[in-house]
């Protein structure tokens, strides 16, 4: 029997384990950093399949180890991220959130169990396997300033580097069974932009007698716009998007300030550098030309995600072999971002999608809402995915 029958046989066999491990976590979802359930019982698992590991990285992460029977050779690094959103709940399920105000609607419940099913198959096929497999459960892949620059920072890696990582995230968009790579720049930067409008605010009868906080601040929002517009060389993708805007007067009263919230995409880091700086010039320069004050801080997010060209093919062909060509699907650059990108500023990665949408859904609910739920089938695509590049790469 060939590699990848073995896999898919193991797959079956423990598809049952797996499911009940992916509900319950889906039933008792945890904050970032407050993941201290979902270790424990990550931690149990680890212990029920013989796997050694080390917890407690950021409080709640977890780091295990499966050495090839085979003898030493190269070492890689899985990871899943193991925290939940702050959604209440909407499907009617048998193994709903029990956590009111919280719910896994990111699909890291899958992310996790795939990786403990994963785990499991890799463990059984120990003795055909040379070199070393990291097991990384990450904890706030959803809150700045992200698990993985902690866990790092915490010396994750330090008793043994990887030569190569790689992650795979769920996609409502994309059918179950199938999986998406992308080589080179994938996914955005990601930085906070706040700033607040000062001046004096009064009588909205009376304008000429007061700073208009909400004119400078609509000029400001408009100007900054030219730093995509104007500024960003074109064959870097840029977006920035103001989503909060509080402007506490009324409708004859100007405030004394306004404050205004927003993110910054981008796909290059050195332009992400230079577009930080130009925003602030552009903002306290109009603010100033309107008589007002502005304060502007940016909270520094995750950087871009770029995916190593040649570990991406190799999984990619892996994959294909291992699923059929017309299971595999090329991905676009998204501008969403992602705390695995940390990893890929150190080590050679590829992290690709799992598509999780159900045969029978015409429409599939999105990401971070209270009705996203994945096909549950696309667990054995993860456990099989996961398993085979990882043999393939330790080659």
């Amino acid at each position: 029997m060939n590699i990848h029958s073995r896999i898919k046989e193991l797959s079956e066999e423990y598809f049952n384990e797996a499911l009940a491990i992916r509900r319950h976590i889906h039933q008792h979802p945890e904050l970032s950093f407050q993941e201290f359930e979902t270790s424990k019982y990550i931690q149990s698992k680890l212990e029920e399949y013989g796997i050694p590991f080390k917890a407690g990285f950021v409080k709640t992460g977890i780091l295990g180890r499966i050495e090839g029977k085979k003898g030493p050779g190269k070492t890689i690094a899985l990871r899943a991220d193991m925290d939940a959103l702050p959604i209440q709940e909407t499907n009617d399920i048998p193994f709903c959130s029990v956590n009111n105000g919280v719910m896994h609607a990111c699909g890291h419940d899958i992310h996790s169990a795939g990786l403990l099913a994963t785990a499991k198959i890799l463990k059984t096929l120990e003795d055909e396997i040379e070199g070393t497999i990291l097991l990384v459960f990450q904890p706030a892949e959803e809150s700045h300033p992200g698990g993985a620059k902690l866990m790092l920072e915490e010396g994750l890696f330090e008793d043994q580097e990887p030569d190569m990582m790689m992650a795979l995230h769920v996609l409502p968009e994309m059918p179950a069974g199938t999986v998406g790579f992308k080589s080179g720049m994938y996914m955005a930067s990601g930085d906070e932009i706040h700033f607040k409008i000062k001046g004096q605010g009064g009588h909205g009868a009376l304008p000429h007698k007061v700073t208009d906080t909400v004119l400078a601040t609509a000029q400001v929002i408009t100007s900054l716009q030219q730093v995509v517009s104007r500024n960003a060389p074109p064959a870097i993708p840029s977006v920035l998007s103001f989503g909060k805007v509080i402007a506490d007067g009324a409708t004859n009263i100007i405030p004394n300030e306004v404050t205004v919230a927003g993110t910054f995409r981008t796909m290059n880091e050195e332009w992400r550098a230079k577009a930080k700086k130009r925003m602030e010039t552009i903002a306290t320069s109009v603010a100033e030309a309107h008589d007002t004050n502005c304060e502007f801080k940016v909270l520094h997010g995750y950087p871009v995600l770029y995916n190593d060209e040649k570990v991406t093919s190799i999984a990619r062909t892996e994959a294909s072999n291992l699923l059929g060509e017309d299971k595999v699907v090329d991905m676009d650059i998204r501008m969403t971002c992602e705390d695995f990108a940390y990893y890929s500023l150190k080590y050679p990665v590829t992290f690709f999608r799992l598509g999780v949408k159900s045969p029978e859904a015409t429409k599939s609910s999105a990401l971070h809402t209270p009705t996203f739920m994945a096909d549950e089938q696309a667990l054995k695509t993860a456990m099989q995915t996961l398993s085979a590049i990882t043999l393939k790469l330790l080659q």
